[in-house]
C-alpha cells in the first residue's frame, strides 16, 4: 500500500524530484547518473537498488522498475538474495545512454524519441521485456508507433534507423527492425530512380552510401527482386564504392575524391578494404547488351583488387566484365590498370593481357559462329581495339623495366589483319627502341617482329628508311617495297596490297642478309690469314738469324755439278730452230739436280 501511494505521488506530482547524494563508497559517478538522479530520488524516498551499466551506476527503486520491466522483475524474484541491492545490466543494447531513457519512461518522465535512438530504444525495450503484453502502453509499443508513423515514412529516416542498427545486432534483426528498414529503403530508392522527387535526381544514392556494406547488400538484393533497372543499381553501387574506398577508386571525372590521399598499408585496414571490395564486386549485376558500369570504374576496381591482393575469383570477374566491353575502352582506362597509385611504376601487365586476349577470343568465336574463318577477325570493334592497344603500347613503351617479351606479348594478341596499317604499332616500337638504347641487333629484331613493314603507310616507310634505331632487315623492307612501287609505276602514296610481294621481298632481304654475312666472314678470314702470315714471316726471320745452316758435303757437290750442267740456263744457240707457231717459247722449268 505504501509503494502504491508513492507511485501515484510520482506520477501525478508536477514537482521535479531532486537527486539524493550518492553513498560515500561510490567512487565514480557518471554524468548520465547525475542527470537521471536529479529527478529520480527524493530525500523522503531512499533508493533500494543500484543498476550498473558498464561503468555507470544508477541508484533506483525496485518497485518502479518492476512495474514496467518483466526482465528485472524476473531477476529479482529468481535471485537467491531476497534483499538484492545490485543489478548488472551492462549487456543492454544502447548502453548507459539508452538505459537512462528507459528509466525515465519507467518513472513517467517525458523524453525525446528520434530516428537516431528509436532503434536502440526498441531493442532495449525488447531486452528489458518492456512490452505491451506485460504492461499496456509500454516502451516497445511507443517505439513501434514512432517507427511506423515517423521513421519509416521516408528514405532518409529508414537509412538513419538502419545506420543505428549497426551497433544493435543481432537483436535488431531478431525483432525485424533491419528487414523493415531494408524493404522501405529499397522501395523508396526504386521509386526515386524512376520518378525523382528532388534535385539532383540521384540524391538517393548518397543517402544509401552511409550504411554498412551488409545492409547495403540487403538493399541492393531487395532492389533486384523489385526488378530495378541495371543502371539504377549501378548508380547506387558506384556512389557507395566511391564513398567507401575514396583512396582506391576514382570518381567519374578520373580523379581521386580526396586530395593528397595516402594509400593505407596497415594490414587490418587492408583486410577490411579487401573484404569490402569483394562484397561490392559480388553485388555487380549481370551485364546485358548495354554496359551498366563505366569502364573507367571497372578499371579502378580491378586496380584496387590487384593492389589489395584480392583472390583470383574477384580479379577474373572484373577482367571478364572489362573484356566484354573492351571496344569502348580508352587508353587512359588501360593505363589505370597499368600504373601504381603514384603513377611511377608498372603493375603486373597480366591483367591487361588477359583482358585483350578474352576480347580477341570472343571475336573469333563470333566470326566462326557467323561462318567465317577464326583467323579473319576484322570487325569494327576489333579494329577499334587494335588501335587502342597500339596507342597503349606507345604510352608504356617508355618504362625502362618493360621487357621485350611483355611488350610483344600484348602487341601479338591483336590479329595481323585487325590492323589496316601498322603506323601506330611502328610508333610504339620506335618509342620503345628510343627508351631502350642498349638493345643489340637481335633484340631490336625481336621488338620489330610484331610489326609488318609492308603495311606501313608511305610517310611511315620514309621515316623507317631513315631511322637508325631500326634493324637492317626492317630498313631493307621499307626501301625494297618503295623500289617495287617505283618499278611498277605506282607513285601514289596510298598503301597498296602487300601480300602479293611479300614472298619476294622476304627472299631478297634474306639474300641480302646472307651476302652481308658472307662479306663479314671473308673479311674475318682475310684478317685471320694475314695475321698468320705475319706471324710466320717473323718466325722464319728469327729462325734464320739464330740458326744459320752450315754447308754439307752433298750440298757442295750438288752446287758444283749444277754449275757444270749445260742445260741449266737453256741453250744459247737457236740457229737450228725453225720458226713455227707450235713451238713453246715458255721459260723452261728450273730443276734441281743431285747425285742421289
Amino acid at each position: 500500500m505504501y509503494y502504491t501511494q508513492i507511485l501515484i505521488y510520482l506520477i501525478l506530482s508536477s514537482q521535479i524530484i531532486t537527486l539524493q547524494p550518492m553513498a560515500a563508497h561510490i567512487t565514480r559517478v557518471s554524468p548520465a547518473m547525475e542527470r537521471t538522479g536529479q529527478w529520480i530520488f527524493s530525500q523522503d524516498i531512499p533508493t533500494d537498488i543500484i543498476v550498473q551499466v558498464g561503468e555507470a551506476k544508477f541508484p533506483l527503486h525496485k518497485f518502479i522498475l518492476v512495474a514496467k520491466s518483466n526482465y528485472i522483475r524476473r531477476l529479482i524474484l529468481e535471485s537467491k538474495d531476497h534483499d538484492m541491492t545490485r543489478l548488472d545490466l551492462s549487456n543492454i543494447p544502447g548502453g548507459a545512454e539508452i538505459f537512462e531513457k528507459a528509466v525515465k519512461f519507467c518513472y513517467g518522465v517525458n523524453f525525446e524519441i528520434t530516428v537516431h535512438n528509436v532503434a536502440a530504444l526498441r531493442c532495449a525495450a525488447e531486452y528489458l521485456e518492456m512490452t505491451d503484453e506485460y504492461c499496456d502502453g509500454n516502451l516497445a509499443g511507443r517505439t513501434d508507433d514512432f517507427l511506423v508513423q515517423v521513421a519509416l515514412t521516408s528514405l532518409s529516416g529508414a537509412v538513419v534507423v538502419l545506420k543505428s542498427c549497426e551497433e544493435l545486432l543481432p537483436i535488431a534483426e531478431e525483432i525485424n527492425i533491419v528487414q523493415r528498414c531494408v524493404e522501405l529503403a529499397s522501395a523508396k530508392a526504386c521509386n526515386e530512380a524512376n520518378f525523382p522527387s528532388r534535385s539532383p535526381p540521384n540524391w538517393w544514392t548518397d543517402e544509401l552510401s552511409i550504411i554498412h556494406i551488409n545492409f547495403f547488400t540487403k538493399i541492393i538484393t531487395s532492389m533486384k527482386s523489385r526488378n530495378a533497372k541495371p543502371l539504377t543499381i549501378a548508380s547506387a553501387i558506384i556512389t557507395y564504392t566511391e564513398r567507401s574506398l575514396p583512396d582506391l577508386v576514382r570518381d567519374r571525372s578520373g580523379n581521386t575524391i580526396t586530395t593528397n590521399s595516402s594509400i593505407s598499408v596497415d594490414s587490418v585496414t587492408r583486410k577490411q578494404q579487401r573484404d569490402l571490395l569483394s562484397s561490392i564486386v559480388n553485388l555487380l549485376p549481370i551485364e546485358t547488351q548495354r554496359a551498366s558500369f563505366p569502364i573507367n570504374f571497372l578499371s579502378c576496381l580491378l586496380r584496387a583488387a590487384i593492389f589489395l591482393e584480392n583472390d583470383d575469383v574477384c580479379k577474373k570477374q572484373l577482367e571478364k566484365r572489362i573484356s566484354a566491353i573492351l571496344e569502348h575502352v580508352t587508353v587512359d582506362d588501360l593505363l589505370v590498370l597499368s600504373y601504381t597509385f603514384d603513377g611511377e611504376r608498372l603493375f603486373d601487365l597480366e591483367s591487361v593481357r588477359r583482358i585483350v586476349s578474352g576480347f580477341v577470343e570472343k571475336e573469333k568465336s563470333v566470326s566462326v559462329f557467323n561462318g567465317g574463318d577464326f583467323r579473319d577477325v576484322s570487325s569494327t570493334a576489333m579494329l577499334r581495339v587494335a588501335k587502342t592497344v597500339d596507342a597503349y603500347l606507345g604510352e608504356i613503351a617508355t618504362i625502362s623495366e618493360l621487357s621485350i617479351s611483355k611488350f610483344n606479348g600484348i602487341a601479338n594478341l591483336v590479329p595481323k589483319n585487325a590492323r589496316k596499317v601498322d603506323d601506330d604499332l611502328y610508333r610504339a616500337i620506335d618509342i620503345y627502341l628510343k627508351a631502350h638504347p642498349n638493345l643489340d641487333e637481335i633484340e631490336r629484331e625481336k621488338v620489330c617482329s610484331a610489326m609488318d613493314p609492308l603495311k606501313l603507310s608511305y610517310e611511315a616507310r620514309v621515316h623507317a628508311s631513315q631511322n637508325k634505331r631500326l634493324p637492317v632487315q626492317i630498313v631493307l623492307h621499307a626501301l625494297y617495297f618503295d623500289q617495287l612501287q617505283v618499278r611498277s609505276g605506282n607513285n601514289d602514296k596510298a598503301t597498296p596490297d602487300a601480300q602479293s610481294m611479300r614472298s619476294q621481298v622476304k627472299a631478297d632481304v634474306s639474300l641480302a642478309k646472307e651476302n652481308e654475312a658472307l662479306r663479314t666472314e671473308l673479311l674475318q678470314m682475310k684478317a685471320y690469314i694475314s695475321d698468320i702470315q705475319t706471324k710466320n714471316q717473323v718466325g722464319s726471320t728469327s729462325a734464320r738469324i739464330s740458326n744459320p745452316k752450315k754447308p754439307t758435303f752433298f750440298s757442295s757437290v750438288s752446287k758444283k755439278l749444277g754449275k757444270l750442267n749445260p742445260f741449266k740456263h737453256g741453250s744459247k744457240d737457236t740457229t737450228h730452230i725453225e720458226d713455227g707457231n707450235d713451238i713453246d717459247h715458255t721459260k723452261p722449268r728450273r730443276r734441281r739436280f743431285s747425285i742421289s
